[in-house]
C-alpha cells in the first residue's frame, strides 16, 4: 500500500508540475505576443521616421545639388564665339584685344574670327560657331542688314547672340540678347555742336567734306545722321563732298586727295567718321600744301592715341570719344544672361570729347 500510495503521490506531483509548466508557457507566449505587437508598432514608426528622415535628407541633398547647379551655371566655363569686323583701325585693334582678354581672363574659352570687313566671312563664322555648339556668340556686324537668316539659325540652336559696338537693322529683336556699344548718333551730334560753337564768328558759308565709314555700317549711318541733325539748324554749314573711306587710314588719305584735287582751295572743314581716316587725310592735306587744323579744321571720332598725337602736334582740332575698352562689361553681361538675368536691349558706353588744348596733358594716359 505504501508503495502504491507513493507511486500515486509521485504521479500526482508530476502532473502538477506539468500543469504549472504549461501555464507558465502560455503566460510567456502571451507576454511574447504583447512584446511582438509592440515591437511591430515600434518598427513601423521607426521605419516611417527613417523614411521621413531619408526624404528630408534627399530633399536637402536635392536642394543643395540644385543650388550648386545654379551657382555652377553662373560661373561655369563658357565657350564664346567672337566674330570681329576686322583690324581696320587703332580703335578696332584695341576693341578686339579688350574683348579677347576679358573672355579668357574670366576663364572662358574663346573662338575668334576676323571677318576682314566682309559680311560673307562673318556669316560663315557665325555658322561655324553654331556647328561647334558654342554657348554664346558675340559679333560686331560689318553692316546693319542681311543677318536675319543666320541669326535665326543661332536662335533655333538656342545660342544667345550679343551685339558689340555695332547694331543690326532687323525687325525681330528677339534674334539677339542685347547691344553694348556707343551711341553713334550722339557722337555725330557732339562733333557738329563743337563745330558750330568753334566757328560761330565765321562769316559766309562753311564748306565741309565728309569721310564716311563703311557703307551700310551702323557707325557710318548714325554718325552722319547725328552730324546733319545739328547742322540742319545752321544753313551756313554745307557738306560739299561726302565719300566712304571705309574706316581705314589708307582710304582716308586717297579720298581726301580726291577732295583736294577737285576743290582744295574751298574746303574749310573735314569731318571724318573715325580718327584713322582723319590721320590719313592729314597727310594728304600736308602733301597738298595746306596746314591741317588751320587751313582746314579736322574733326575725328574714336579718340585713339594717334589722334591725341596729331592734336598735340597741332594737326587735328578735336576727337569725339568712342570707347573700345568694354570687354569686361561685355563678359559680365554674357554671364548675367546665362544666370537668368534679363538685360536691356541697348546698353551705351559712357564717352567724352577731347580738343587740341587737352592733348598733350592726356597723351601719356591714353590706353589705345
Amino acid at each position: 500500500m505504501k508503495n502504491i500510495s507513493g507511486a500515486k503521490f509521485l504521479l500526482f506531483i508530476g502532473m502538477a508540475l506539468l500543469f504549472i509548466l504549461t501555464a507558465c508557457g502560455n503566460s510567456n507566449d502571451e507576454a511574447s505576443g504583447t512584446n511582438n505587437t509592440n515591437n511591430t508598432s515600434t518598427t513601423t514608426e521607426t521605419n516611417n521616421t527613417s523614411e521621413t528622415d531619408a526624404n528630408n535628407s534627399n530633399e536637402a541633398e536635392t536642394n543643395e545639388e540644385g543650388n550648386a547647379t545654379e551657382e555652377e551655371a553662373t560661373s561655369e566655363k563658357l565657350v564664346i564665339g567672337f566674330s570681329q569686323v576686322g583690324a581696320e583701325s587703332e580703335w578696332r585693334t584695341a576693341n578686339t584685344t579688350s574683348i579677347q582678354d576679358a573672355i579668357t581672363d574670366a576663364g572662358h574659352e574663346l573662338q575668334f574670327s576676323d571677318a576682314q570687313q566682309k559680311q560673307e566671312n562673318q556669316i560663315s563664322a557665325i555658322r561655324s560657331f553654331i556647328s561647334q555648339e558654342v554657348d554664346a556668340i558675340v559679333f560686331s556686324p560689318v553692316v546693319e542688314t542681311g543677318f536675319e537668316t543666320v541669326l535665326q539659325e543661332a536662335k533655333d540652336a538656342d545660342i544667345p547672340v550679343f551685339l558689340a559696338d555695332r547694331a543690326v537693322d532687323i525687325e525681330d529683336d528677339s534674334l539677339w540678347v542685347t547691344f553694348l556699344g556707343s551711341d553713334f548718333i550722339e557722337e555725330g551730334r557732339k562733333a557738329a555742336e563743337w563745330l558750330v560753337d568753334d566757328m560761330a564768328d565765321h562769316e559766309g558759308d562753311i564748306n565741309i567734306v565728309e569721310l564716311q565709314g563703311t557703307v551700310g555700317s551702323a557707325p557710318a549711318i548714325d554718325r552722319k545722321e547725328g552730324f546733319e541733325e545739328i547742322l540742319a539748324d545752321h544753313s551756313q554749314f554745307v557738306i560739299t563732298q561726302s565719300q566712304t573711306g571705309d574706316f581705314t587710314r589708307t582710304d582716308g588719305k586717297e579720298v581726301m586727295e580726291s577732295f583736294l584735287r577737285s576743290d582744295g582751295d574751298n574746303i574749310d572743314v573735314l569731318y571724318a567718321h573715325n580718327d584713322d581716316m582723319a590721320i590719313g587725310a592729314i597727310q594728304a592735306i600736308e602733301e597738298y600744301g595746306l596746314t591741317p587744323a588751320e587751313d582746314i579744321k579736322i574733326i575725328g571720332i574714336d579718340a585713339v592715341k594717334g589722334a591725341f598725337e596729331a592734336m598735340a602736334a597741332g594737326k587735328m582740332n578735336v576727337t569725339v570719344e568712342c570707347n573700345p575698352l568694354f570687354g569686361p562689361q561685355l563678359v559680365e553681361l554674357i554671364e548675367a544672361h546665362m544666370a537668368g538675368e534679363e538685360l536691356e536691349k541697348r546698353i551705351a558706353v559712357e564717352e567724352d570729347m577731347y580738343t587740341m588744348d587737352q592733348a598733350k596733358e592726356l597723351l601719356d594716359s591714353r590706353e589705345y
